[in-house]
């Protein structure tokens, strides 16, 4: 276990104990899998293209950013700062979308929230709290209770419902595009006035998320990006023969509610070590109480060591793709898409079952406000709350 000491170390805030440089998405930063990358934009410099992709009720447009590097192409639009599509080729050159999406603004709308949040970026708070409720500095906050009886993913109108500013930019080696949210004091019965701000760049094959945000009142903050992945392919079917390794030792076990229950308990000896390259599928309908609460992997994991580091890999033997996801939060939540039903349909046309697609969400842990052993999550004036994350795409095998 960690000391005390350790378990409460807050957030990472400019000025602070734990203020982070990231790593640029170079070959030196992100290792092989962008080192083997080809560069520029389908054989020229990378590219960012702008198209409509739709209006909201009010009448606010929102925006669909192309982004192109190399061989791996990048959709974003400005609703829910949502990344629709990942293009990335196989070991064979082929290339396909590997993250799972929907093809329009409406289904967005209809269906992502309550539902998958799929390609979203998550607000204010990632993940649950307990009974939505938190007290801070004394004072007690009631948020939306929208996973009943807990409140999930910032609730019922996240950062993943509103449309962000958009501002694109471009250098010689990457292209990027920056989101910009505002989100009142109130909202979502959050405390403080917080300006968030969310840039993808695309380089070579490595896709990386910068997240910041600042507060004029004392809140709460954890932000993510919650997109699916399928790296056969989006809509070709289950994942469970998709091999995953996580760099963690210990997991926080939670309750039937899917509530931590402030332990960081030992992965060795469960379902869920992954500390070693492991299919999906393989212990997936075990019995063990842990699966059975979360109707298959619903869980966060403790990543091992601190700073910007290699937290997950995941493979699919068939085509050779390869995701590798380099973080400097202190948790992983992995999710096997144990809830898709048939019910929604992706890009593709296809019909989303269960397991079709898997997430990792680099986070903070869930119910943190509510759990003094956790990582604070607490974010005052004056503190700037800074995180990034890299998806970086490689093959192997031939």
């Amino acid at each position: 276990m960690l000391s005390r000491s350790a378990r409460r170390a807050p957030i990472r805030m400019s000025g602070r104990l734990f203020a982070v440089t990231v790593l640029a998405v170079t070959a030196a930063g992100v290792g092989s899998a962008a080192s083997a990358a080809p560069t520029g934009g389908r054989g020229g410099p990378p590219t960012i293209q702008k198209d409509l992709f739709g209006t909201v009720s009010d009448g606010t447009k929102v925006w669909r950013y192309t982004l192109t590097s190399g061989k791996v192409r990048v959709r974003i639009i400005t609703y829910g700062g949502i990344v629709q599509t990942i293009e990335t080729p196989d070991r064979h050159g082929r290339t396909t979308n590997v993250a799972l999406g929907f093809k329009t603004l409406d289904d967005y709308v209809a269906h992502n929230n309550p539902g998958p949040y799929f390609g979203a970026l998550i607000g204010r708070y990632a993940n649950r709290i307990a009974k939505g409720t938190f007290t801070l500095d004394g004072a007690t906050y009631h948020l939306p209770i929208n996973n009943d009886p807990n409140s999930l993913h910032g609730g019922t109108k996240g950062f993943d419902t509103k449309v962000w500013t958009a501002t694109p930019s471009q250098t010689p080696g990457a292209v990027s595009l920056r989101l910009d949210l505002t989100s009142p004091d109130g909202d979502m019965g959050y405390p403080g006035t917080l300006k968030a701000t969310a840039t993808y760049t695309l380089s070579g094959s490595a896709l990386r998320i910068d997240y910041r945000a600042t507060t004029d009142k004392a809140t709460v903050v954890n932000l993510t990006n919650h997109s699916y992945f399928n790296l056969a392919g989006e809509g070709t079917g289950t994942i469970y023969g998709q091999r995953l390794k996580l760099n963690a030792s210990r997991y926080t076990p939670v309750d039937s509610t899917l509530i931590p229950n402030g332990r960081l308990d030992p992965v060795a000896g469960t379902p869920l070590d992954f500390r070693q390259a492991t299919a999906i599928g393989a212990r997936i309908r075990d019995g063990f109480q842990q699966l059975v609460f979360g109707r298959g992997y619903d869980h966060n994991f403790v990543v091992d060591g601190s700073g910007f580091r290699l937290a997950a890999r995941a493979d699919d033997p068939g085509t050779g793709r390869v995701l590798s996801m380099y973080s400097d939060q202190p948790g992983i939540q992995f999710y096997s898409g144990n809830f898709l039903d048939g019910t929604l349909y992706g890009t593709s046309g296809r019909a989303y079952r269960q397991g079709d697609g898997f997430a990792l969400e680099t986070q903070h842990f869930p119910d943190s406000p509510n759990q003094p052993n956790f990582p604070s999550t607490v974010l005052r004036p004056g503190q700037t709350y800074t995180t990034s994350t890299v998806y970086a795409f490689s093959t192997e095998g031939s």
